[in-house]
């Protein structure tokens, strides 16, 4: 004979209705545009919080965003282009004012930002660029720039040999304008041949265990590195991983960006040249700013512009901070964006670089 329903089974099936009907009833009512205190709400479309700063770019953000009176929906597309857009029409549908993007595939956003045009939703490009899409603003910070700090540390110390170059993925605009301030650096000696690059590649998802690959095909070839240049610090720290291994940290120049808190580590000890800090307090707060004016209906002027393959959008762009041992107490620690620790025995300091701090 079958046994009715149990009593966990009934609850179990009871509340997935509950579910049901509750998610039913949310898609089915639009929020207009505001929270449930009647706050204007913006929506925050992430590419991923794989890399240690997108996490403080979301919660600075979003703290910004409250603050000025609004509310914040924030997704994360884990890297996925299609998953992203999908997002993106659930924001749109639930009514927001104000789409903020970090796109995972500069191209494939570009649907989104139609749809959210189509609407009547004002977009900024968060940190890198939509291509073709003729976004409402975008802000980040002076990516070329970034490329051309990085390739002064290296030349400095590297004036000639051979170089690696690991740049972001193509899908990511601001992998090329990195490889453009790099090359305006480097263009000079590569004519002269005191610079050679022996190895090159655009790492598909910023895929520290490629960077890591890479450099190791180039050492199994024998072939002598001077310098490698990675296109953010999780690719440096790949790169250092597969140094250590042959016994080559601290003599191969590795420079990377973002002031990740293993790379300031590393750089207090030797392992990794420079990074490039790019003060994202300053870039989560002046972007809430003009999402809850945009949202709030206030008109936004920016005079810059920057092109998008198609149009000459309005760019709003920060400066970048190269940092190196000796000014790291002057930059992240001094912005708080990581704390420092001094220990002092009877040979050395040593100097602990600890967990990101929220400004």
């Amino acid at each position: 004979m079958q046994r009715g329903i149990g009593r966990t089974n009934f609850i179990t099936v009871l509340l997935v209705i509950c579910v049901l009907f509750q998610t039913s009833c949310l898609q089915s009512v639009p929020r207009q545009g505001k929270d449930q205190n009647g706050r204007v709400l913006i929506g925050f479309s992430m590419d991923t919080l794989k890399e240690e700063r997108w996490a403080t770019d979301r919660d600075l953000f979003v703290q910004a965003v409250r603050k000025l009176g609004g509310d914040v929906d924030v997704r994360i597309s884990n890297e996925n282009g299609d998953n992203q857009n999908a997002q993106v029409k659930e924001l749109i549908d639930e009514g927001i004012k104000v789409l903020v993007i970090i796109p995972h595939d500069a191209n494939i956003a570009t649907k989104a930002v139609q749809m959210a045009k189509a609407a009547g939703v004002k977009v900024i490009s968060y940190d890198r660029l939509v291509n073709n899409a003729n976004v409402d603003l975008y802000i980040s910070f002076d990516n070329v720039e970034v490329g051309e700090l990085m390739g002064k540390a290296l030349f400095a110390r590297a004036p000639k040999g051979n170089y690696v170059v690991l740049n972001g993925p193509t899908t990511d605009n601001n992998s090329s304008m990195l490889h453009q301030g790099l090359m305006n650096i480097l263009n000079p000696s590569l004519k002269t041949g005191d610079i050679k690059i022996v190895k090159e590649d655009w790492v598909e998802d910023w895929m520290a265990d490629i960077a890591s690959n890479d450099i190791a095909q180039v050492l199994q070839k024998k072939q002598s590195v001077s310098a490698v240049f990675c296109g953010n610090d999780g690719l440096a720290g790949g790169v250092i991983e597969t140094l250590s291994e042959q016994r080559l940290v601290g003599k191969v120049m590795v420079v990377g960006q973002d002031a990740d808190l293993a790379a300031t580590q590393r750089i207090v000890e030797g392992q990794q040249l420079m990074t490039v800090y790019k003060p994202i307090g300053q870039l989560a707060r002046q972007a809430a700013f003009f999402a809850y004016s945009m949202a709030t209906g206030k008109h936004i002027t920016i005079k810059a512009t920057i092109n998008d393959g198609t149009y000459n959008v309005p760019s709003y762009v920060l400066t970048p901070i190269a940092v190196t041992k000796e000014n790291m107490v002057e930059t992240v620690i001094k912005d708080q964006f990581h704390s420092l620790v001094l220990t002092v025995n009877h040979f050395s300091t040593f100097w602990l670089i600890t967990s990101a701090v929220l400004s």
